[in-house]
């Protein structure tokens, strides 16, 4: 017969206690590993869609302001009362094309499903608001005589041909400032 000492071996709860611990251990690895990296994409992919789908909507209440003021804006305020407020805005927004028969509503539903104005004025991310700038353009014409004196120099400024949105979190950016190619153009586009 073999003597076997017993007293070495552990405890029942001493190896379910470790094997809880393991357990909970690989929960947190797999929450950490996998779950958290796909909310934090996902949250990513919201942001960039949300943020680009505002400053689309800032887009088409530039474009409507210029139609109407023949000149772009570069305060926030202005533009987002004049979509809420302005008759000729709700005129676009409840008529309908004639070719088409659909809407003309040139504003694009935001990621909940409808249109906000209130929302247009901060970015998703960090509630900054967006940065809307204009272009201010001086120009000078010379006035002369047949015989080289000068008359006069006229300047004409002009404010607002071209304009500027910018997310500050760096979701991108619409138009130019400086080339009329890529006014109205986005830079996702």
């Amino acid at each position: 017969m073999s003597n076997i000492n017993h007293s070495n071996e552990d405890p029942w709860y001493v190896h379910a206690a470790l094997y809880t611990v393991i357990i909970i251990l690989v929960g947190i690895l797999i929450k950490v590993a996998i779950i958290d990296p796909q909310e934090i994409i996902e949250r990513e992919k919201y942001i960039k869609k949300e943020s680009r789908l505002r400053m689309t909507n800032l887009k088409h209440a530039e474009i409507l302001y210029q139609k109407k003021y023949g000149r772009f804006t570069d305060n926030l305020d202005t533009l987002i009362n004049f979509i809420k407020y302005d008759k000729f805005v709700d005129s676009i927004r409840k008529g309908i094309d004639p070719v088409t028969k659909k809407p003309s509503d040139p504003f694009v539903k935001l990621s909940h499903g409808e249109f906000t104005p209130e929302s247009l004025f901060t970015t998703p991310r960090t509630g900054q608001r967006f940065i809307v700038k204009i272009d201010t353009t001086v120009t000078k014409d010379t006035v002369v005589t047949p015989s080289g004196r000068i008359l006069r120099v006229d300047v004409k400024t002009l404010i607002g041909t071209r304009y500027y949105i910018e997310d500050p979190d760096g979701n991108g950016t619409i138009g130019s400032l400086d080339n009329d190619a890529l006014k109205n153009t986005a830079s996702w586009e």
